[in-house]
């Protein structure tokens, strides 16, 4: 790939003989500042893990405007839809400065993690971290929901 993306947070608890499964299914992809990265309502593809840059996710009710859900910096993840196998995405994300991400088209993880459970306990296990940590205690149920999108 020729980024050194293994030290992300996400990867931490990864083992090396798994991150070198799951790293050709990674590709690199740049927004410039004010780009829809996800548009909601569109079709759930890929996860992405940010790089550098920030992204603002927001939903938009059907009679309401916007309201801004979060911003996710270096390090996190959006586009969770994709994960679960959901037809598409819940939020839109935008890039609010220059974002570089990561991004892994959700059925290709699917797949790898119903050909290798070990390797797909240990991604799901990751992922669970990467995400109950916006929320207190929530990494089981986390790990449920991700654990119940990929079968």
């Amino acid at each position: 790939m020729g980024l050194d993306v293994h030290h992300l947070p996400i990867f931490n608890n990864l083992r090396e003989e798994i991150f070198r499964v799951v790293e050709p299914l990674l590709e690199a992809v740049s927004f410039p500042a004010g780009d829809f990265v996800i548009r909601q309502d569109s079709p759930a593809e890929y996860l992405y893990i940010i790089l550098s840059g920030t992204a603002q996710i927001s939903f938009k009710p059907y009679d309401a405007m916007p309201i801004t859900i979060s911003h996710v910096e270096s390090g996190g993840l959006f586009g969770w839809s994709a994960v679960i196998g959901s037809g598409k995405y819940t939020s839109s994300v935008v890039a609010i400065e220059p974002l570089d991400v990561l991004r892994i088209r959700g059925s290709e993880l699917r797949t790898l993690t119903r050909e290798n459970p070990e390797a797909g306990r240990e991604i799901m296990n990751c992922l669970a971290d990467a995400i109950s940590t916006r929320w207190k205690d929530a990494r089981e149920q986390v790990r449920l929901i991700l654990e119940h999108g990929m079968k």
